[in-house]
């Protein structure tokens, strides 16, 4: 496209011998009947034009038109348009454009058909001929269409069936390399191009995510295709619009990338090593490897928490990762899998010999003195490994064996690596014992249901509580669910614990909103429950029974149960939604944040795992990105485990809807928290 060099002045009028000139050189176009002007696409003003295109410019003289600033109102789309008209003259040479315009002579709409045709100006410079014709009665809406077309950022284009373009609107002309480009160009990808053409002779329609080479650069695309005919020719053509979901694309790949890295070290997360794990058995098996699963928890980190604080057990924890990443050779996985533990899958075929060599780069590189806040560390480490299959065929038996051969190691003396062994059988039974005491513990009524208040953050108002299961045991006494919950699980006890807290939790509902307090009441359904075939029909007889609202009632669930987008996960959750029951997902951020999910299911509520809340301003960033997509898809935020004001100001100044935590109230039995309750009315 040419240079703006040379442009012609717009704030003054033409002299008498510019414009004597320009009325001799276009003396023959005076003779015509329609409306024919001459426009300077560099100078935004009109060159020259005939007296029909004086009446419908509403111009009193030539003078008067050419002396105009067209450029002054013009909008950016216009003016888009117009460089690609120049473009394409210059490019094509003697060409021409019909379209339908609107002018706005004096702020009065006009609408012309047009043909556009590239004219050299004396001084060599490209303009435009335009030859205009009235439109005659047409309804608003059409006029109203035309324009929202010339003005739309969505990219349309009409294609023909050899795949040309008939049409492209000033958007789609403007994200193209080449005015030539076919739709199967365009595609890039042939497999691509074929699923489209085949979903659009069966179906009629396509829709297709992909990225597209623009003047711009690589930029990702959403492409919907719907066959037409051609409303010239009658033959069939090709509809498509585009839009650019780039910026959408990025922060779902960021947010993909930090679901599945730690964000304090870098290193795969659960949620990547899990993954990863899969996939390597299936290695295994098919190259027939043996596979070792090795848990590295680090020798008295706490102490380093408790006397240097916890920025100092960060750093630290960043210095030793960087230290653990340089002691694999290629084939081993290392993730952060909480706290000050990490993991290492690693397959051979001589599994003993490789892990005995890991075991040794790895002690050499952890003792090492290290400069934490002033001070020098030399750190080990306890290592408990479990092999498969013969420890193990499932991640979790891996884990589970593993984690005892660790504390095997911890009672050792630690810095040392224990295989699991028959030997530690012992633990297992003494989980054997523990499942005997919660099946007796249902039988004995000697669960408990707490209650966790739910407040406002901009009002300090009370808006739900929380159901928290505790065990009453009648020898350690009060147990948190942390130490009971997963036997539950693994013994098959959750489901029928899980619906006893739903019914107690729905009867409580209707007990304090009789007395004058209307709380929503939010439940937890473990990864178990949500997969039980029966757990719609359970779910529908507690709040039948108990007589409760369902409006009333929140169900908890964490992000683990949606990873993959199970359809029946996507059916159950709109089902209990249905019902009238809302839904929130809980712990959120803490491995499997996706974007995707957050769209298709039935989400009501986020609750950002208390892990953010409590971390530093300067390892926050997911939790921001978790309150912008939460306000962004009008979801209720809520922050948990906040337990100081320094954590609520941050909170708040993030505008998160909602918290708890011990700063506001401990969870309550039901006696306490009515009283509190009354106290606080």
């Amino acid at each position: 496209m040419p240079t703006p060099a040379g442009r012609l002045p717009v704030d003054r009028q033409p002299t008498a011998a510019e414009l004597a000139a320009r009325t001799a050189r276009y003396a023959a176009l005076e003779w015509l009947s329609r409306p024919v002007w001459v426009f300077d696409i560099e100078g935004q003003c009109v060159h020259w034009a005939n007296t029909p295109a004086l009446e419908v410019w509403s111009a009193t003289t030539l003078a008067e038109l050419c002396g105009r600033d067209m450029g002054h109102d013009m909008s950016e789309s216009v003016a888009q348009r117009l460089a690609q008209y120049q473009c394409d003259f210059v490019l094509r040479g003697k060409t021409s454009f019909n379209e339908q315009w609107t002018i706005y002579p004096g702020g009065v709409p006009v609408s012309l058909n047009v043909r556009l045709t590239g004219h050299q100006l004396p001084d060599g410079r490209m303009s435009m001929l335009c030859e205009a014709e009235p439109v005659g009665v047409v309804p608003p809406e059409s006029l109203r269409s035309v324009e929202a077309l010339l003005h739309t950022a969505v990219m349309i284009t009409l294609y023909g069936q050899n795949g040309e373009a008939l049409y492209r609107n000033p958007a789609a002309r403007a994200a193209v390399l080449s005015p030539g480009e076919r739709l199967q160009d365009r595609i890039g990808n042939p497999a691509a191009f074929a699923t489209l053409s085949r979903s659009l002779e069966q179906q009629g329609v396509a829709t297709l995510t992909l990225a597209v080479r623009t003047p711009r650069g690589d930029r990702w695309h959403e492409l919907s295709a719907r066959r037409c005919n051609d409303a010239i020719t009658g033959q069939d053509a090709v509809l498509v619009s585009e839009a650019d979901i780039s910026a959408i694309k990025h922060t779902e790949e960021r947010a993909n990338f930090q679901s599945l890295h730690d964000v304090l070290t870098g290193l795969p997360n659960r949620a990547h090593f899990t993954q990863r794990f899969a996939r390597a058995m299936e290695e295994a098996r098919a190259q027939s490897l043996e596979a070792a699963l090795l848990l590295i928890d680090l020798d008295n980190f706490k102490d380093v928490n408790d006397t240097l604080g916890h920025a100092a057990g960060d750093e630290l924890l960043v210095a030793l990762s960087q230290r653990l990443r340089h002691t694999r050779h290629g084939t081993e996985v290392l993730a952060r899998w909480g706290g000050d533990e990490f993991l290492v899958l690693l397959t051979s075929p001589r599994i003993r010999a490789d892990l005995d060599a890991l075991h040794e780069r790895i002690s050499v590189a952890l003792a090492a003195p290290l400069s934490v806040a002033g001070t020098l560390l030399r750190v080990t480490s306890s290592m408990g490994v479990a092999l498969y299959p013969q420890d193990g065929d499932t991640i979790e038996l891996l884990l589970r064996n593993a984690g005892l051969a660790m504390h095997a190691a911890k009672k050792r003396g630690r810095n040392t690596l224990v295989y699991f062994d028959g030997s530690l059988a012992e633990v297992a039974r003494s989980r054997t014992e523990l499942e005997k005491e919660l099946r007796q513990a249902l039988e004995r009524k000697e669960f408990e249901v707490y209650y966790q208040p739910r407040v406002d953050v901009a009002t300090n108002s009370l808006r739900a509580v929380e159901a928290l299961v505790r065990w009453n045991h009648p020898r350690l006494g009060l147990v948190l669910p942390a130490q009971f919950i997963p036997a539950c699980e693994g013994m098959g006890l959750i489901g029928q614990l899980g619906l006893w807290v739903l019914a107690q939790a729905a009867h409580q509902q209707v007990a304090w909103a009789a007395q004058g307090w209307d709380l929503v009441v939010s439940v937890n359904l473990s990864p178990r429950q949500f997969a039980s075939p029966d757990l719609l029909h359970d779910i529908t007889g507690v709040l039948r029974q108990a007589g409760v609202n369902p409006a009333r009632m929140e169900l908890e669930i964490t992000e683990s149960m949606l990873l993959g987008e199970d359809q029946h996960v996507l059916d159950v959750m709109r089902e209990l939604s249905a019902l009238g029951l809302s839904m929130a997902l809980d712990d959120f951020g803490t491995g499997y944040s996706n974007l995707a999910y957050l769209q298709r299911f039935p989400v009501h509520t986020l609750k950002i795992d208390k892990t953010f809340i409590q971390d530093t301003d300067a390892n926050r960033s997911l939790a921001e990105l978790i309150v912008s997509l939460s306000l962004l898809m009008r979801l209720t935020a809520v922050a948990e485990g906040v337990e100081t004001q320094e954590q609520l100001d941050w909170v708040a100044g993030r505008g998160i809807a909602q918290y708890q935590g011990y700063l506001y109230a401990r969870p309550m039995p039901v006696r306490a928290l009515t009283e509190w309750l009354h106290s606080h009315a």
